[in-house]
């Protein structure tokens, strides 16, 4: 009589590596909740500009620890939302494609964006077509994945098409909770061959749905109660993700997946309707 012994092969993590990034942010001097754009925000809640400011100031520490080249962008008095970043334009290949809002409370942050860029040095294209940038302009790749459905409009993703020359896929979220392209999927390694993402696949319609599941097999399904603590509106080097602190469950998924993730408390800009990557804006030359 012979003993079978059954053993489980584990697949081992890959080895994840960092890459060197360049990002803009805004110190949130101004912030408060004074309207309501989004299901987030409730003028009625108190909010703690000095809590907004210090709790921003550890994800700037973060950034530098990291070696990250860190630019700042002057807040302007009356842009409470101007904190974050990432809606403020798209930069990709040393253009800056400027963002142009759809609610008329933000309106004036794509001209102090766009006046930053110019004075950065890049080449500004001023939008015709509304949009949000990086909020709902992700690269992954060599694709830019574009979310629609609230707030840029899916004739930005032709504009931004012609502007780049890359390719642009449209992709349509249907809660409102998740209005932004970043709050549903997170970018875990955008370089070409390397391709990784995070999503929560509620926030988007079925033929979304079916694009992701083709293009990236592999990714990692956020659970709903990550996704409502913005878990998936995160930024990652490659290898080191800095995530919302609450989002345990994503937290074990990623490193799980070889990468080593990094919580930060941002609860008082939550109260805004933004999180880790709101706040920050990748400059790529």
């Amino acid at each position: 009589m012979s003993t079978v012994i059954e053993t489980e092969t584990r697949t081992a993590a890959p080895e994840r590596t960092p890459s060197k990034k360049t990002v803009l942010m805004c110190r949130p001097e101004h912030f408060t909740v004074v309207y309501q754009i989004n299901p987030w925000m409730d003028p009625a809640k108190p909010t703690d500009t000095a809590l907004a400011v210090q709790q921003w100031q550890v994800l700037h520490d973060t950034y530098v620890g990291l070696g990250f080249d860190v630019h700042l962008i002057d807040p302007v008095e009356g842009l409470p939302d101007m904190v974050y970043a990432a809606n403020g334009g798209t930069v990709i290949d040393g253009i800056a494609y400027g963002a142009k809002f759809t609610h008329e409370q933000r309106a004036a942050e794509g001209p102090a964006y766009m006046d930053w860029f110019r004075q950065a040095g890049f080449d500004v294209r001023e939008p015709v077509e509304t949009n949000e940038g990086e909020g709902d302009f992700l690269l992954v790749g060599d694709v830019i994945l574009a979310g629609t459905g609230f707030r840029s409009d899916s004739s930005s993703h032709d504009e931004l098409r012609r502007i780049t020359g890359r390719e642009v896929v449209t992709l349509n979220l249907v809660n409102p909770s998740f209005y932004h392209l970043d709050t549903a999927i997170a970018v875990l390694d955008s370089r070409p061959g390397q391709e990784h993402i995070a999503y929560l696949p509620s926030a988007f319609d079925e033929p979304s749905l079916e694009i992701l599941r083709e293009r990236y097999p592999d990714a990692i399904l956020v659970s709903e109660e990550d996704a409502a603590v913005l878990g998936l509106n995160s930024y990652s080097d490659g290898r080191n993700v800095v995530i919302a602190a609450r989002a345990k469950g994503f937290e074990q998924q990623l490193r799980d997946a070889g990468y080593h993730p990094i919580g930060v408390d941002l609860s008082e800009l939550l109260l805004g309707g933004g999180g880790v990557k709101c706040c920050t804006l990748e400059l790529r030359r």
